[in-house]
């Protein structure tokens, strides 16, 4: 595509527009930050999250504008299996013979750890309420990109059994095929991601620091409307391992279903930084 030079002043005086009019901001969020599962028999002790975002706001008039930008955040939380059932999954032992894996643990927790990347888009409403104070009001969509979600397992105890239907079979002690029990388990794994959308809202004040800076504090509440989980099968929290019983994946607990729905959802603070 050609540009000639009419095209490109244009161009121009509309970038030198917007930047004169854009407002940029950088800040920090701080909260709980939870991870609300549908996967029956969990229970969830939540963590302080937090974020750094900076970003801009164009004013199309002095009360509304329309703001974006990038943030980097961070959930943590503990998850622990609320009693010791039996949970079932289908394996394949080393010599290719199908069985059913029954897995039972003591004491089983793990530690959770997410951090994505977010990309705000919201509309400001602000109204001067006093000289140098506005209120601001935002309200609109984050795009919630997982970039890890960690997981570290422990167990007291685990105990995994094979059942073979074909032969009306049941193994409990093998463990060179991976079969029986071990004790202190402790394992590290990570969850298959992707990403999804949030809704977003913003309650607070500006306070105004010179001319061209001033002081932002609002209360901010998140919540993902859809899964963030990407699985492909069921799978068996402690996963199995042919060759030992010393040296099991962990699979995590929302790896046994396969449409498990975790939806991250942060309310708290947020302090900022806006700037000319």
């Amino acid at each position: 595509m050609k540009f000639n030079s009419k095209h490109i002043l244009r161009i121009i005086l509309i970038l030198s527009s917007t930047a004169a009019s854009a407002q940029f901001y950088a800040g920090l969020q701080t909260g709980a930050g939870n991870l609300e599962s549908n996967v029956a028999g969990t229970a969830t002790e939540t963590k302080m999250g937090g974020a750094v975002k900076a970003g801009y706001i164009y004013s199309f008039t002095k009360n509304i504008g329309i703001g974006s930008g990038i943030e980097f955040s961070q959930y943590k939380q503990n998850v622990s299996l609320i009693y010791s059932n039996i949970l079932t999954n289908y394996e394949v032992d080393a010599s290719g013979s199908a069985f059913i894996y029954n897995v039972t643990t003591s004491n089983y927790k793990e530690k959770q750890t997410l951090q994505a990347v977010q990309i705000p888009l919201f509309v400001q409403l602000k109204t001067n309420i006093n000289v140098g104070i506005d209120f601001n009001f935002r309200a609109g969509v984050k795009y919630f990109l997982p970039v890890s979600y960690k997981i570290k397992a422990a167990a007291d105890n685990v105990n995994g059994t094979a059942y073979y239907p074909d032969f009306n079979l049941t193994i409990d002690n093998l463990p060179e095929y991976g079969i029986g029990q071990q004790s202190s388990y402790s394992a590290s794994g990570e969850y298959e991601t992707k990403g999804t959308f949030m809704s977003s809202f913003e309650l607070g004040f500006t306070f105004d620091i010179g001319k061209k800076n001033a002081l932002y504090a609002a209360m901010f509440l998140e919540k993902g409307n859809g899964t963030i989980l990407d699985q492909e099968k069921n799978q068996s929290y402690v996963g199995y391992n042919p060759a030992s019983t010393t040296d099991r994946k962990a699979n995590g607990l929302y790896s046994t279903e396969q449409n498990a729905e975790i939806r991250p959802v942060a309310f708290g603070l947020t302090l900022g930084w806006n700037f000319k």
